[in-house]
């Protein structure tokens, strides 16, 4: 098992955390990772473009005249794609992007996310972030004390209100619950910062 330094919002060492092996310390499983994020980055995508076809479109119940004696072409509809208001012929249609992982594999993917942010140096685990006061400029402080420059990722055991409002407005810093922690948002973070309730929750449910 390794260890971890529990620091303060001061960056000061308190104490040492060990970590479950079997979830900071496994040998990534690469192939599974990109599965994930893949999975993810898809699920996310929303598909547009849709254009009726004839048999989306309205009306043309009936055959515009008989088949015989009209001399004119034969019609079947007036929906049929060369008539005024007919449906579009060959049209882009809505696509599902979605794809699927079975349960083992996306587990074992979020095990790997968290082993490489281990692996890395990329994780810092707090005592606890409690703020007094729902101003940007105090956790923008405590982000100064661990010289975050780029994409960070807070994990808290239980979201407070002060905290919700003093992070929303920095673009680089993303607030999760222990619960809903991902893959892509862990490898999309250039730094973890995570309290140590909340390490102790995600080893309760990867375990």
């Amino acid at each position: 098992m390794s260890k971890l330094n529990v620091l303060n919002t001061d960056g000061e060492k308190i104490k040492d955390i060990t970590l479950n092996k079997e979830i900071f310390g496994i040998t990534p499983n690469d192939a599974v990772l990109y599965d994930a994020i893949k999975l993810a980055q898809n699920n996310s995508r929303q598909s547009t473009r849709g254009i009726k076809g004839r048999s989306l479109v309205s009306g043309g119940g009936r055959k515009p005249w008989r088949q015989k004696g009209t001399g004119r072409a034969r019609q079947g509809s007036t929906r049929a794609p060369q008539w005024y208001h007919g449906g579009w012929a060959f049209g882009n249609q809505e696509k599902n992007y979605s794809v699927k992982q079975n349960r083992k594999e996306r587990i074992l993917a979020l095990k790997s996310a968290l082993s490489y942010k281990v692996i890395n140096k990329e994780l810092i685990v707090l005592d606890s972030l409690n703020l007094e006061t729902n101003k940007t400029k105090d956790i923008k402080k405590i982000l100064s004390n661990f010289k975050v420059e780029r994409n960070v990722l807070i994990i808290v055991s239980e979201l407070n209100e002060n905290l919700i409002l003093a992070a929303r407005n920095l673009k680089n810093v993303l607030l999760l619950e222990a619960s809903e922690i991902n893959v892509l948002d862990l490898i999309s973070a250039n730094l973890v910062i995570a309290e140590e309730n909340a390490i102790k929750q995600i080893e309760e449910v990867l375990i």
